[in-house]
């Protein structure tokens, strides 16, 4: 599998070809491949984003329970109020 920084540069490769302008067979080619590949990339962004708020809510000491935030405050008043 591609590194994640390989995928970008191409993506970013494949948005300069379509920009230059290509025959529109080509073209639909390219959008579709850069569509799945920017899919991909979000999948992968969304994974690190989830590790991220893991370590930001990890408990300083074993005495001290995790944040375990789902949803926001506003959220829960809004559905209170439903």
């Amino acid at each position: 599998m591609s590194t994640f920084e390989k995928r970008l540069e191409e993506l970013e490769e494949i948005n300069d070809r379509l920009r230059e302008g290509c025959p529109l067979d080509k073209a639909i080619s390219l959008f579709e491949k850069g569509m799945k590949t920017a899919k991909s990339l979000e999948k992968d962004l969304a994974g690190i984003e989830r590790k991220i708020e893991i370590l930001l809510n990890e408990p300083e000491s074993e005495e001290e329970s995790p944040h375990l935030e789902l949803f926001s405050q506003d959220e829960e008043d809004d559905d209170s109020q439903n």
